[in-house]
């Protein structure tokens, strides 16, 4: 099989990030143009075979970089979740815009993000921490925490509150959810899943959604009660127990592919 064939199955997801990153699909599809001759023209080692998709966006960033970024095209032909978050980015830097996108858009591991940038993991890290301070600066919002046990509630306030966003109320029943959501309706909602009285805080989310758009992370010990296959199931789900730095990683996702953050669309599929 030779390389055109092999890199022909990762060219749409290589379009989708080189149009987020450029601002339209015709620059986009410019640099994707360059670094397939740039790869037709230079040998590639077998373990660069063996990892095509990572050898393919490793170059394209190599050449991307080495170049003004060009925003003059008005194109918006896209898949809606790139579309949804276009009009947020000029607002991040390029790193951290590049860096969001690959971990959160195209799911790559922090260590091959660190080799694609000739940067450490830890670097890499820190660039996507600063995009969500930026995503946070611009898409601050009103959240609502529905979490009976204090001291995770508490963990996630501060979290929250290190991201530049509010947190309105703390809500450990179904109850509380609904009547703190009607006296200060959130933009964001951090929801677990089993309650102080025994209620259930998908529950609790299902009747905020009625009323008013909100986007949704569910925190739960209990992911198989949202991944049954049964249901729509939420696009953002962190297990129990959580690192600090996926929260944050995943409320700046939340906001960042929402149109209307402060009074969001929920987020689930």
């Amino acid at each position: 099989m030779t390389i055109s064939e092999k890199v022909g199955s990762y060219l749409p997801y290589l379009r989708r990030f080189a149009r987020a990153i450029s601002g339209s699909q015709a620059a986009g599809d410019a640099y994707v143009l360059a670094t397939l001759e740039a790869l037709g023209q230079q040998p590639i080692s077998a373990e660069e075979e063996r990892q095509i998709r990572l050898t393919l966006f490793k170059n394209f960033l190599k050449i991307w970089l080495s170049m003004a970024v060009n925003r003059q095209f008005t194109d918006r032909s896209l898949s809606s979740l790139v579309d949804a978050a276009d009009h947020h980015l000029d607002s991040l830097t390029p790193l951290s815009r590049i860096a969001f996108l690959l971990r959160s858009v195209e799911g790559f591991s922090l260590a091959h993000i660190a080799i694609m940038l000739s940067m450490s993991e830890n670097e890499v890290t820190g660039l996507i921490e600063q995009a969500g301070r930026e995503i946070a600066t611009q898409l601050s919002t009103n959240v609502l925490i529905i979490e009976d046990e204090p001291v995770i509630a508490m963990d996630l306030e501060h979290l929250v509150a290190d991201l530049g966003h509010r947190v309105s109320r703390i809500a450990r029943t179904r109850k509380e959810a609904l009547d703190h959501m009607r006296d200060d309706p959130p933009g964001l909602i951090l929801a677990d899943i089993q309650l102080a009285d025994g209620s259930s805080g998908l529950d609790a989310v299902n009747d905020i959604l009625a009323e008013i758009p909100a986007s949704v992370i569910f925190i739960t010990a209990y992911p198989e009660r949202l991944l049954t296959g049964d249901r729509p199931e939420p696009t953002f789900l962190i297990t129990k127990p959580f690192r600090p730095e996926i929260v944050m990683a995943v409320i700046s996702q939340a906001l960042f592919f929402n149109r209307r953050a402060s009074r969001a669309d929920p987020l689930l599929t």
